[in-house]
């Protein structure tokens, strides 16, 4: 069955390790993981680590997208994606790749960067990781405030060029204002917080305003987001699945993983080869049709369906 996987960092691991492998080596999202787990899109975030000097970010974001380029990209079943309509031309064993911006810290307020960005085929865009920028706060800031006039521009040629507003990491005020404004909306990354009340996860009030919108949900695979103790398992992650089933959210749910950015797994998800053993687990509990869906088909759906190829702000 294939598989849409919404959130990795292994350009994080890549710039960081320029000795690993993409091909076979030690990332969790490696060719060979990714073949083994029948990923056929994988959705590559570029994220700059908070201690890193304002005057040296982008170069950062520059380094990690020529890793994409030059390392990702080098595996030849490996296809880069610039517009998401390009998922329905992926040939038998060839896996998409999607560049995503994780914050838009290294960007500032410079939108020529933006634009460069989108020139190398950036497809999503989240306005913020934990912290606040030009843009908006994050929901590690205590201050909780929302878009900025800034940001709302950002947000504005997102829309404009057909790129993806991810809502995942944002203040809960700023999420409702990206709801508010965005076309394309997706959580790449999140879970439910009734079920782990954790502030990366989503308040019911938020899935449900996802749901309306009929957006995707990613949900991710960091064990202090699936369950509220130690020693998440699968069965943990289902509970999250229920929960958005019974807000109305079955057709919306897929999968961010946040393979590579995260220091500890789910009990059988520690790479992107276990996606088949996720599936075994939940088909106990789900429809063939429903886990096509979670699996690959609810992304397209909700995300790919809704892109004009032949739209002004379109790269095709």
């Amino acid at each position: 069955m294939n598989v849409v996987d919404a959130h990795c960092d292994a350009l994080l691991k890549l710039w960081k390790r320029p000795s690993l492998s993409f091909l076979n080596g030690e990332l969790d999202t490696s060719f060979t993981r990714l073949k083994a787990g029948q990923v056929k899109v994988q959705f590559f975030a570029i994220w700059v680590p908070e201690e890193v000097s304002e005057e040296n970010k982008f170069s950062v974001v520059q380094q990690q997208i020529n890793h994409f380029y030059e390392r990702v990209l080098m595996v030849p079943q490996m296809v880069h994606l610039r517009s998401l309509r390009d998922m329905e031309h992926l040939k038998e064993g060839e896996i998409g790749a999607v560049l995503a911006l994780e914050g838009m810290d290294a960007v500032g307020h410079d939108l020529g960067k933006l634009h460069w960005l989108y020139e190398q085929g950036v497809l999503s865009i989240g306005l913020t990781w934990n912290g606040v920028n030009a843009c908006a706060d994050g929901i590690g800031e205590k201050r909780g405030a929302g878009l900025t006039r800034y940001g709302e521009e950002v947000i504005a040629l997102n829309n404009r060029y057909q790129v993806l507003n991810d809502v995942s990491h944002l203040s809960i005020q700023a999420f409702w204002d990206v709801m508010d404004l965005s076309r394309l909306t997706m959580a790449s990354h999140s879970n439910s917080y009734a079920r782990c009340p954790h502030d990366r996860n989503l308040r019911d009030e938020q899935l449900t305003a996802l749901i309306k919108k009929d957006c995707f949900i990613g949900l991710v695979f960091f064990p202090k987001f699936v369950k509220d103790e130690k020693g998440a398992t699968m069965k943990d992650l289902l509970t999250h699945i229920d929960h958005i089933g019974s807000l109305g959210g079955i057709a919306h749910i897929g999968f961010g993983s946040d393979f590579d950015g995260i220091h500890s797994h789910v009990k059988g998800l520690e790479n992107a080869s276990k996606f088949p053993a996720l599936l075994e687990q939940l088909s106990r509990y789900y429809s063939d049709h429903e886990l096509k869906g979670f699996f690959y088909r609810n992304f397209y759906q909700k995300m790919v369906c809704k892109i004009d190829p032949l739209a002004v702000g379109s790269r095709k």
